[in-house]
């Protein structure tokens, strides 16, 4: 199943208590980058959510950002320092005995103190808050893989059309190719009786110049080599795994081929032909690149 690299993926889940927000995008890259971003406190999180997107993602720049709120206030509570506050009292008091002040500290004053009493989270459930997170990110990992799916169908679509046009141009290649030698011994016997006259023609000359001439333009080989490039690159858009790469070198194989004929063609329509070949390559190229 063909994959794009680009895609999108989003899911909220809010309560009266929490609200959870995962949004996931994509774009192409030749290895897996991920990127993950959320709440400081859930940082511990970072490696499970990782894990899990490997389910979902074999290549591309990923970025996930989450955000998750919590409505309650049962996580905070007062936390009495006492040991701070004692400080206090005894600097109060030795501050009165210097002084000759009198001391009418209360209880209610040195509350009032820095760092006697904070407010401190209590620790969270970690089981807890992965469960709830873990359902937000799997839903917008499908999310995101679906959208991915999506594209990558129209991908293979689009690089199975041009597959298609290549294939019409290598066969018109082929077609072509038997006439060029024989227009080139027509040429040749016509330029040799103008110049020979009256003598006679010699046959055996002429045939051996016709096969040298023959074997330095045949692209048959190649023709050969791009029909079945052509067809492997099919069979692979087929693949049920993860197959850009492989593609990608397909490619590069099938602009080698297409570069041989180019040099061999002593003619201007096989000339045209490889040139929409590697015009049909390259636009093959830029859409593969985008191929998980």
């Amino acid at each position: 199943m063909i994959k794009s690299m680009t895609g999108f993926g989003r899911c909220e889940i809010a309560t009266n208590e929490k609200k959870i927000l995962v949004e996931i995008k994509a774009v192409n890259h030749r290895y897996c980058d991920m990127s993950v971003k959320l709440p400081k406190k859930l940082n511990f999180l970072e490696v499970a959510i990782r894990n899990l997107m490997k389910e979902y993602v074999v290549r591309g720049k990923v970025d996930i950002f989450i955000t998750y709120e919590d409505f309650t206030k049962a996580k905070e509570c007062v936390k009495y320092n006492e040991d701070i506050a004692r400080d206090y009292y005894n600097n109060l008091e030795k501050m009165a005995i210097t002084f000759k002040l009198k001391n009418d500290l209360s209880a209610q004053t040195l509350s009032k103190y820095p760092e006697v009493f904070t407010l401190e989270e209590q620790a969270i459930d970690e089981e807890e808050i992965w469960g709830q997170l873990e359902e937000a990110v799997r839903k917008a990992a499908q999310s995101f893989l679906d959208s991915r799916i999506a594209e990558g169908a129209h991908l293979k679509q689009d690089i199975n059309g041009k597959l298609d046009k290549m294939h019409e141009l290598v066969e018109r290649i082929e077609n072509r190719s038997p006439s060029i030698v024989e227009e080139y011994r027509t040429r040749l016997a016509n330029k040799a009786a103008e110049l020979l006259g009256d003598t006679k023609l010699d046959e055996s000359a002429l045939a051996t110049e016709i096969i040298i001439y023959a074997d330095k333009i045949c692209v048959d080989e190649e023709t050969v080599r791009l029909k079945s490039h052509i067809k492997n690159m099919k069979a692979t858009l087929d693949l049920e795994e993860s197959v850009g790469r492989k593609l990608d070198f397909i490619a590069q194989e099938m602009n080698r081929e297409a570069n041989t004929v180019l040099s061999k063609a002593s003619d201007l329509e096989i000339s045209n032909y490889a040139i929409d070949l590697k015009t049909g390559i390259e636009k093959i190229r830029e859409q593969i690149q985008n191929i998980e």
